[in-house]
């Protein structure tokens, strides 16, 4: 039995320690992902928190032989569309509503959870060269704006607009993504 499984017996039986392997193994991944979507760091920082507090929640209902992070995916798209709700018409709201209430985590759910992160993988490659390079020195290298502008010799408000223009983007395409697939 692999590490992780073993983590997720440990969660599901209650162990604190078994509980903070995972969340220092996923905690980065869920955060950069809710930067994708939110702006506020205080958003983002909500999010991962909350997106932790459910997973200790639900930790009855988790099976250790399916994918972790794909349930940690959903619940955090969910929260994060629960948070931009104000800023996301209706009916794309109302449409993933019913995804958030949702109590039970699925194989098919899942399957969606992977599809959307290869989307949005391809969404990326789509970018033009020199955006697609700073938003991966950004999401994926972790570096800041001031990082990218010495590394490749340009301005800091370049890095700002690129970065601005490839999460417009992405959001878009994921927004329109989903109205289609409700």
């Amino acid at each position: 039995m692999n590490e992780e499984k073993q983590h997720v017996r440990g969660l599901k039986s209650g162990n604190r320690d078994s509980f903070t392997y995972l969340y220092n193994k996923y905690c980065d991944q869920v955060y950069h992902f809710s930067e994708l979507y939110l702006t506020a760091q205080q958003d983002v920082e909500e999010v991962v928190q909350e997106v932790f507090i459910k997973l200790w929640e639900a930790r009855d209902r988790i099976n250790e032989d399916e994918n972790l992070k794909g349930f940690l995916f959903i619940v955090t798209r969910n929260l994060i569309f629960n948070h931009s709700r104000k800023s996301i018409n209706q009916e794309f709201y109302y449409a993933t509503v019913l995804s958030a209430l949702e109590d039970e985590y699925n194989v098919e759910e899942e399957i969606e959870a992977r599809n959307l992160e290869e989307y949005i993988d391809q969404l990326i490659l789509e970018l033009p060269p020199r955006r697609r390079e700073i938003f991966q020195l950004s999401r994926r290298e972790h570096k800041t704006y001031k990082e990218i502008a010495v590394l490749l010799d340009i301005s800091e408000k370049t890095v700002e607009n690129q970065m601005s223009e490839a999460l417009k983007y992405l959001r878009k395409n994921i927004v329109l993504l989903l109205l289609f697939l409700s």
